[in-house]
């Protein structure tokens, strides 16, 4: 095989997203791989990701803050679960204070990645928002473009919603300054979105019903964490954070793994505190989920905001299915009628792998489908390439710290070794036995799997849930573990079943 050689770069990395993930990984490159280049691309004018996009009343976390902010930088607020301005705050000050923002190109979205062996490079092809098309090359791709799809949302195509004389909003596209004073509101949905949209509303809104299919598992727990805030005012900023952010990893894991050994049990502690949240106005129907706690994401309540406005009588859970939106308001299958001026669809959002970026590997497009997870981060046969997807059981930002950790030392072995292609290997895909990994019952994930990338029953070929254990297999593992291939640039072989390389001497 006749080698190739490496041709020069734009960039040693390229980073596709300015959310948490991407700042993230450009913050880590810095600390640990500080000989490697790197920009970042964001297809929007701020950065933030979801918390630039999403403006909807209330906007906020659904983790706790010290486990959703990076292992790297103290989480700083009073309240651990904070709102979308707070979190947009953090990612500002951080891309200041470490220089990140003058590497971000912004208005610009990728729109292909071509990954060519004989020159070891990714072209990646980049759309401004004026229709302007150019191109930047980069010896590594990291995707942080997140999971879901920002052009549409999941629409749930309700029979007669041109009937409606009012306003139909999905929360992904709020509008600006919308006024909703003394409208009767209602927000079809039960998950994250709709429990913050709905107490949020009703302080306004002449009054907010929930409309719900199915019923969801509430956790309650208080906006401000006072172990977090009572450690800060005895111990140093970032060994405060650190115990916090210990503890709160801790208890997540404790939890989930109760709900699943003895769902019952957890069940009947988190309806034991719905009761004495709502008292009189507790309803079986409406909270007793078909399926045990954790088989889909707890749904977080901070300070019970939404179960105030119920008993407030501001707001109202109707549990029902859809016949059709009519002009007035919503027909439901029971014969009941929901009046409204404003509808609110919070209905879930469309899955999408990779950002919808169509990438191609020596001109074959990649279907991720067919490609096995490699390290929670990489892919099957698909060279230097890495993304961030989130934990479905715990915080998005602990998965996108260890796989930047990860990454960085797969850079630093590639130039401490003197090669530029780092390959997962898997020649005979059939010899793993495949596992879907996804066990949980959410419409979003349910929607999406033909999509996804396949997991297999053992490690390094799946996407883990464990984060204690993953946390030390990122960071201690081998990184030349005899799968990931190191080498340099090669001539194409197109009998290869994977982009050939010629090894490192």
């Amino acid at each position: 095989m006749m080698a190739g050689m490496d041709s020069p770069v734009d960039q040693d990395v390229l980073i596709v997203g300015a959310g948490l993930s991407g700042i993230g990984m450009a913050a880590h490159l810095q600390m640990h791989s500080p000989d490697r280049s790197f920009a970042l691309v964001e297809r929007r004018a701020n950065l933030g990701g979801t918390w630039d996009l999403f403006r909807y009343p209330g906007i906020r976390s659904d983790s706790d803050m010290h486990t959703l902010g990076f292992v790297f930088e103290p989480w700083r607020h009073e309240k651990s679960i904070a709102d979308g301005p707070s979190i947009l705050e953090y990612l500002n000050r951080i891309v200041d204070e470490r220089g990140i923002r003058e590497h971000i190109r912004f208005n610009n979205k990728v729109v292909g990645a071509d990954w060519d062996s004989a020159a070891a490079r990714w072209t990646v092809t980049m759309e401004d928002d004026k229709g302007a098309v150019s191109t930047t090359t980069a010896r590594w791709l990291y995707l942080g473009s997140g999971y879901y799809d920002y052009d549409e949302p999941f629409d749930a195509n309700f029979t007669g919603r041109e009937d409606f004389a009012g306003q139909i909003i999905h929360p992904q596209f709020w509008p600006k300054d919308f006024d909703y004073s003394g409208k009767k509101v209602v927000v079809i949905g039960s998950g994250a979105t709709a429990v913050t949209i709905v107490p949020s509303m009703a302080d306004k809104a002449a009054h907010v019903t929930m409309l719900q299919r199915t019923p969801t598992w509430y956790a309650i727990r208080p906006a401000k964490d006072g172990f977090a805030n009572f450690l800060r005012k005895i111990l140093p900023e970032k060994t405060a954070y650190r115990l916090t952010r210990f503890k709160n990893i801790r208890l997540q894991d404790i939890v989930f793994r109760r709900a699943r050994e003895k769902p019952e049990k957890v069940a009947d502690f988190l309806t034991k505190k719905l009761k004495q949240a709502l008292g009189d106005r507790y309803d079986p129907v409406a909270f007793t989920p078909p399926y045990n706690p954790w088989d889909q994401r707890l749904c977080l309540v901070p300070d019970a905001d939404f179960f105030e406005a119920m008993k407030a009588g501001k707001a109202s859970v109707v549990t029902d299915h859809i016949e059709r939106f009519d002009k007035t308001g919503i027909q439901l299958k029971s014969g009941q009628h929901l009046d409204a001026d404003v509808i609110i669809t919070a209905t879930g959002l469309k899955l999408a792998v990779a950002g919808k970026i169509p990438v191609r590997v020596d001109g074959e497009p990649v279907a991720w489908n067919e490609h096995f997870y490699y390290k929670a981060c990489m892919f099957s046969n698909v060279p230097n390439f890495s993304v961030v997807f989130g934990y479905l059981n715990a915080s998005w930002t602990l998965r996108a710290d260890i796989v930047s950790e990860y990454v960085c030392r797969v850079l630093n072995h590639m130039r401490d070794s003197g090669t530029t292609v780092a390959t997962p290997l898997l020649a005979d895909p059939t010899s793993l036995t495949e596992e879907n990994i996804f066990d949980f019952s959410s419409g979003y994930i349910q929607r999406a799997l033909h999509i996804m990338p396949k997991n297999a029953d053992k490690l390094p070929w799946r996407l883990s849930q464990n984060y204690v254990q993953d946390r030390i297999d990122m960071r201690t593992g081998p990184v030349d573990d005899g799968v990931l291939k190191f080498g340099k640039a090669a001539s194409v072989s197109k009998e290869a079943s994977a982009p050939a390389l010629e090894a490192a001497e």
